[in-house]
């Protein structure tokens, strides 16, 4: 698991996937979030716009991250 430093919270979910190259668009991000492919805190996540805050753990396929605030 890596640390992902933000700037500001609360950041989407979909933004996270897409600028820390887990997925190669915004468009990918948000498929892979509605067909249930993505976790956040261990728990299956389909809203796109979910507000991903510190301390949240974000897994998509064999990756996760877990998010601090800068």
């Amino acid at each position: 698991m890596r640390d992902v430093v933000i700037l500001k919270e609360p950041t989407e979910l979909y933004k996270i996937l897409k600028f820390e190259g887990m997925v190669s668009s915004g468009g990918e991000a948000k498929l892979v979030i509605t067909e249930g492919q993505v976790k956040v805190n261990g728990v299956i996540e389909t809203r796109k716009r979910k507000k991903i805050v510190s301390g949240d753990i974000v897994a998509f396929g064999k990756e996760e991250v877990r998010i601090r605030l800068k």
